[in-house]
């Protein structure tokens, strides 16, 4: 399966994004009020500057206690995105969350972001994917 397939059965809200210099509780609420895991750093909500999951905000907390509310969103996030392409398989994009740790990635399509898929998205696509093959494999046996 492709991501292009896995953000085609998404809903269609856009990627919650917010913007550079924002604060951490600012942050904080998008992730409440969407009911999500992380948030984009982007000025156009098009071009990533960096990414702020839950794990980094439950960091901050950890390492300077509630200051880091207002603190800037700049100051937490990774500003290093490893993202993928729409034309990526999922198993790799599976494998690559696994190994470097992470649940969020974003997905670009040259340098603009397309879309975002989380860990959960990946394993739903990739079990749906298992299920249809075996389904396949069970109607060959039985003569379907």
């Amino acid at each position: 399966m492709l991501v292009s397939q896995i953000l085609k059965d998404k809903p269609i809200h856009g990627v919650a994004t917010v913007k550079p210099g924002a604060t951490v509780n600012e942050a904080v609420q998008v992730l409440s009020e969407k009911k999500i895991g992380a948030v984009i750093v982007s000025e156009d909500g098009v071009h990533p500057a960096g990414i702020v999951s839950e794990r980094d905000i439950v960091s901050a907390l950890g390492a300077s206690g509630t200051g880091c509310l207002t603190e800037s969103v700049d100051t937490i996030m990774t500003s290093k995105l490893i993202s993928c392409a729409p034309d990526d398989r999922a198993i790799q994009v599976l494998q690559t969350m696994t190994e470097k740790r992470f649940r969020h990635m974003p997905v670009m399509q040259g340098d603009e972001m397309v879309g975002l898929v989380s860990i959960g998205d990946v394993v739903k696509a990739r079990l749906d994917e298992l299920s249809s093959q075996a389904e396949a494999l069970t109607n060959m046996i039985m003569g379907y």
